[in-house]
């Protein structure tokens, strides 16, 4: 028996963090949550994290400024953005630093959860990545 991948969330409201955490837990996900980028990069776990679902407006190191310090790194992890008030100049950044999705807080469990079914559980054999790669 596979062990199930590892989703990540990343945001600085507990109450959000955890809710978000609680509907990716109850589809069979393993998770862990972490109220700062900060946080995240220090914890050791993004060798092991399989997914990220991240607030674009973090305290501290904001999002994209996570995706462009994972790149630099040379770690490419997929990541879905949900934002509660993000403006498009943030959304069309998210998409060029290669954010597979940017949802609206609330965007509903069902979405969100495609979103990470379509990262993790592909039909095919390759899971999805980003909206800009073929």
């Amino acid at each position: 028996m596979t062990e199930e991948p590892l989703v990540t969330v990343i945001d600085g409201n507990d109450l959000v963090g955890w809710a978000v955490a609680t509907v990716i837990g109850s589809a069979g996900f393993r998770i862990l949550v972490f109220p700062s980028a900060e946080e995240f990069i220090l914890s050791g776990q993004m060798a092991r994290t399989a997914c990220l679902v991240v607030d674009v407006q973090l305290a501290g190191m904001s999002g994209p400024q996570l995706q462009s310090h994972l790149a630099a790194a040379g770690r490419y992890i997929p990541m879905v953005y949900i934002a509660a008030s993000a403006d498009e100049r943030a959304r069309v950044l998210a998409f060029e630093l290669g954010a597979v999705n940017v949802l609206d807080k609330p965007s509903g469990d069902q979405a969100l959860l495609k979103e990470i079914c379509l990262i993790l559980r592909p039909k095919g054999k390759e899971g999805r990545t980003s909206r800009h790669r073929p």
